[in-house]
């Protein structure tokens, strides 16, 4: 399989994850898929563009070249779910509306799914914890930002509206409580923005798995409501003038993490 991923490594102790930032399909993908399903929609859209700033702070990235259709690089590889009720597996059988995802019949094979895990799926882990691990033993310690992105309204998986900045700290579990309400702190300072902190979106299997405060590792997810952005419906423009005060926020954010880094550890 050709490039699977595309990492930038950077010169400070943060990571930032884009794992449904993908849009290549396998063959047998795209041959399957139903006709709502060609477009992508569930896909985590423009994240790279979004956080294009990461060189400038120095921050490492990570981003995945396949679309979570074929392999979703924030489940774990045993396929174990993450969260009670509607949600989505390692090889997803359904859109985030419910539809199935693909023809009758045209659903990949267990032994290209196989494939797809070895080839996709661990690459991208791989490179996730060898990162991490340099990280900590330059530094000491290692943040870890999971960037995502999800249509602000879908009933099949959440009621009403969503908040536009969802962080995840899989309930305190994944990074520094201090670390957790800082950044809550720095998103109540943008009032034209809603937040929460544990919502519907928790923190999936990268935040659950990396995430070690004992170990000196901090993870923190963000779920970013589209419609802070760009437009959540085909044909899902990015849009610069909804995107900058967003963008505004995510870099304030992302200096949060490494001012409470430099702060805690005194480095």
């Amino acid at each position: 399989m050709d490039k699977v991923l595309n990492f930038k490594q950077g010169r400070v102790p943060l990571l930032i994850s884009m794992p449904h930032a993908g849009l290549r399909l396998t063959p047998a993908v795209e041959a399957g898929l139903i006709p709502d399903a060609k477009s992508l929609p569930d896909t985590d859209w423009h994240i790279p563009q979004l956080y294009d700033f990461a060189a400038e702070l120095g921050a490492s990235t990570l981003a995945a070249e396949y679309s979570r259709f074929v392999i979703d690089l924030n489940r774990p590889s045993d396929d174990k779910p993450l969260y009670v009720g509607a949600t989505t597996g390692l090889y997803p059988a359904t859109l985030f509306d419910g539809v199935p995802l693909f023809r009758e019949g045209l659903e990949p094979s267990k032994e290209e799914r196989a494939t797809w895990l070895e080839q996709i799926w661990t690459p991208y882990h791989s490179t996730l914890q060898q990162e991490l691990a340099r990280l900590k033993a330059e530094f000491g310690y290692a943040l870890l930002f999971d960037a995502h992105s999800i249509r602000s309204i879908i009933p099949h998986l959440f009621d009403g509206k969503l908040p536009d900045f969802n962080l995840g700290t899989f309930n305190g579990a994944s990074c520094d409580p201090q670390l957790a309400t800082q950044l809550e702190a720095i998103c109540a300072a943008h009032p034209d923005y809603s937040h929460v902190l544990n919502g519907r979106f928790k923190g999936g299997h990268i935040t659950r798995h990396y995430g070690n405060p004992a170990e000196n590792i901090h993870a923190v997810q963000l779920e970013l409501g589209q419609c802070t952005y760009m437009e959540e419906f085909e044909p899902f423009r990015y849009r610069p003038d909804l995107a900058e005060p967003t963008r505004v926020v995510l870099k304030a954010l992302l200096q949060g993490l490494l001012a409470w880094g430099e702060k805690h550890y005194k480095r």
